[in-house]
Parts: structure tokens; C-alpha cells; sequence
């Protein structure tokens, strides 16, 4: 469909059906006047021609803190927070991508800069991603494409990983008659952020942003395990709230590394590569020369693992069993091992901003004589807490919360059923 007809299209009330089962009967137009200005600013950057448009979803870990880069398990869930993308395939061998409030990334193919010059930037990402198509030996080529996207930078719903499943998605549909798979494009934005972004991440984001739904990831195996988990959040009498603190992610890489670094280090003194398979009770047995080799931080770090891991299973079981209160108290116990043992709270390198810490502190005081739960959420040090409010209570914590943090600083989100999505 021409882009001069997907706007039509979308202005007549063509993609209604679409949009409602994406975000809700509620939200149509305003859905229709994003899409169609996507679609007019696609139109104004690139001109008319044959088009599609896309949808990738955000995410939501619910469980699984810092568990999936050592091979353990997550629970997370795709929310209807989004990138969409109008796109359209060129013959010219160059990726242009124009992001809402971004500069254009030109990304010609044929003549890929150096890896130095592009760490941290979303070209590393869009090469990494060919490079990982390439790899895989499915085929890629150039196109034009207009994003833009309701899942903020640092709000812990996994921008970059929606934007990596995104540039997979959009190779994926053009250049390989839709044939990737969910898994393989996350696992392919996994390598794209590891080795051109230059962020040594676990596959969970890329998995629950490209899956869909609520799901149960093992990533034990050689391939990660995807186990759908059918639960209504809604229908259990909660709404899921998302506080974005507002903390500076300025030179975190560091501190998301040592996450990772000082697990795999702690497995290594076993002749392990990471700590899936260990006990706590192994842990414990070395427990004086991790610390000597390691730090304490490291032994604390790598308990929280094991008893996380645990957890996660506990939590599936649960949701699947219907023990709504017994789900809720585990995830109290995640965020409560997370600040005390994982210690991704608040970086030690800026003790005096403690956004999520306070954040804490505040959604504790809310729900002291009311059921709830609420955890630290996504990769830590700074963005946003994960909770879980009474939905009879959910507009007073939002108005709490935001007059503390801003207007907009708590978002209260839904699970969507689809990750990747085909919109026209």
C-alpha cells in the first residue's frame, strides 16, 4: 500500500480493529493520530511509495532480576508501550532511519565504519543487527524508515531493546518474507547490543519486547525455553505502575557490568561460566575465598541469584495456580533481595541521587495497610520502580507518585498479547 494510502486508511478508521486489540477500545484515536503521523512525516522525509507499518512492544520484567546473563530464568511481559516504524524497502544497499527528536542514521551497507566509531550509538545497533542477519544467513538490504516511540529512554521498559527487535522486525518482513523467528530476532538484537552497542545484556528485554504476552524464560538450555503464562492482572483486581524517577543514566555501563561480571566471576572459582547449576549452599562453602578474590559485594551478588531464580519458578507456579497473594508477596521478596543483596538501587559513585530509593520509601508507605507489591524494576541504579497497586487505588498512587517525580512519572500499563506486530 502506497504511504498516501496507508494515511487514508488509517484517517478512515481502517486500522480501528488493529489498534483496539493493541491498546484498547480507548485508545483508538489517539492511536489514529499517531500512526497517521508517523505515516505524513514518513511522506514528507522520503516521499511516496509501497510501505509497511510495524509495531514492537515494550516490556515488563515482572520477576528475574539480573538472572537471565547467567543462564537463569525471567518472568516478563510485553505492555502496550511501543515503537512503531513506517518503512519502505530501497534498492540502494542503505539503512536510513529518521527517529522521532533523533538526528537520521545513514547507514550505507557497502562501506560499514569502524567498531570504535560506533560504540554506544543507535548505528551500532542497526549494523549490529545486519551483522547478526548476516551471521545467521538470512538476508538484509537497505531501506527508508520514520519511528517513533512511547517507550521512553531510561523509563526500564527497554527502548533499545524494542528498537533492536524493531530494526530485526523490519529486515525480517522485507527482506525474508517475515521467516525470522521472535526468538531469533532477539537473540540477534542481544548480539547487536552486546557486540557493536558495546552493553554486555542478558536476552530477556529483546525476548519479552519480540514474544508477546506474559512468559516464563529459561535460558538454561542451549536455546531459551518460552513458556506462555496465562494470567489477567486486570481481572485479578491490580493495575501494574511503572515509576520513572527521572535518575541520570550518564556512565552506568560500568555499573551494569560488575552485575554480570562478578557473578560470572564468583562461578568461575567453581570451573563454572556462569552460576546456573551452583546452590547457595555452594556458595557458601567458598564463601571465604570469594571474598578474599571477590569482595563481599560479589558473594552477596551471586546469592541473590540463586534465591531469585527460585523465586522466579515459585512466581510462574503461582500465577498458573491462581495464588494471586502468594505471586504478590514474592515479588516483595525480589525487590527486597535486589536492594540489599543485588545492590542495583543506586550507584555507589552518586550515593547523594537515590531516586529509586526514595521511590521505595514512598510506594512502601502507600500500601503499609493495603495489599500490593513493588520492586525495583529493569537493570537498576537509576529509572524506575515496578509496582503493583490495588486498582481501586491505582489514580491515588499516580497522583501521589507524580507529585513528587512530575507529571507523567508513573504510567499504569497493560499486557499486550503480541511482541512484533504487522499493523498494515
Amino acid at each position: 500500500m502506497l504511504c498516501s494510502e496507508i494515511i487514508s486508511h488509517i484517517e478512515r478508521g481502517g486500522a480501528d480493529e488493529r489498534f483496539a486489540a493493541l491498546y484498547g477500545a480507548d485508545r483508538v484515536l489517539a492511536q489514529r493520530a499517531r500512526y497517521a503521523g508517523a505515516a505524513k512525516r514518513f511522506e514528507a522525509l522520503y516521499g511516496d511509495g509501497e510501505c509497511r507499518v510495524l509495531s514492537v512492544s515494550g516490556r515488563s520484567e515482572i520477576s528475574g532480576n539480573h538472572t537471565d546473563h547467567n543462564k537463569g530464568c525471567v518472568l516478563a511481559a510485553s505492555v502496550d508501550v511501543d515503537i512503531i516504524a513506517v518503512v519502505m524497502k530501497t534498492d540502494d544497499n542503505v539503512i536510513r532511519v529518521k527517529s522521532e527528536g533523533f538526528d537520521e542514521d545513514v547507514c550505507p551497507l557497502d562501506a560499514a565504519p569502524e567498531l570504535k566509531d560506533l560504540r554506544y550509538s543507535s548505528k551500532s545497533i542497526i549494523y549490529g543487527v545486519c551483522d547478526g542477519f548476516s551471521k545467521h544467513g538470512f538476508a538484509c538490504g537497505g531501506f527508508c524508515a520514520y519511528t517513533t516511540s512511547t517507550v521512553l529512554k531510561g523509563s526500564g521498559l527497554s527502548s533499545s531493546a524494542a528498537f533492536e527487535d524493531m530494526i530485526g522486525f523490519i529486515l525480517s518482513e522485507l527482506y525474508n518474507g517475515g521467516s525470522v523467528s521472535d526468538v531469533d530476532i532477539a537473540k540477534i538484537s542481544q548480539y547487536a547490543e552486546n557486540e557493536f552497542f558495546g552493553k554486555p545484556c542478558g536476552l530477556m528485554d529483546q525476548v519479552a519486547c519480540a514474544v508477546g504476552g506474559f512468559v516464563y524464560i529459561d535460558f538454561g538450555g542451549g536455546e531459551p525455553e518460552i513458556t506462555p503464562v496465562p494470567f489477567d492482572l486486570t481481572a485479578a483486581g491490580y493495575e501494574l505502575c511503572i515509576v520513572n524517577t527521572g535518575g541520570n543514566h550518564a556512565d552506568l555501563n560500568e555499573d551494569y557490568a560488575s552485575v554480570p561480571a562478578e557473578m560470572k566471576a564468583v562461578a568461575s572459582l567453581f570451573g563454572k561460566k556462569v552460576l546456573r547449576g551452583l546452590t547457595e549452599a555452594d556458595i557458601i562453602s567458598k564463601l571465604n575465598e570469594i571474598r578474599a578474590k571477590l569482595g563481599d559485594r560479589a558473594a552477596l551478588r551471586a546469592i541473590h541469584f540463586i534465591r531469585e531464580n527460585d523465586r522466579v519458578k515459585k512466581q510462574r507456579d503461582a500465577l498458573l495456580s491462581g495464588e494471586t497473594d502468594k505471586f504478590l508477596s514474592l515479588v516483595s521478596a525480589s525487590g527486597d533481595s535486589s536492594y540489599k543483596y543485588l545492590q542495583n538501587v543506586y550507584t555507589v559513585k552518586n550515593p547523594s541521587e537515590q531516586g529509586l530509593s526514595l521511590a521505595l520509601c514512598l510506594t512502601d508507605g502507600f500500601l503499609k495497610d493495603k495489599k500490593g507489591a513493588y520492586r525495583v524494576h529493569g537493570g537498576g541504579f537509576a529509572g524506575t520502580v515496578q509496582a503493583f497497586i490495588p486498582a481501586e487505588y491505582a489514580h491515588e498512587y499516580k497522583a501521589f507518585i507524580e507529585s513528587v517525580f512530575g507529571e507523567g512519572s508513573c504510567s499504569l500499563l497493560h499486557v499486550r498479547a503480541e511482541g512484533t506486530a504487522e499493523i498494515i
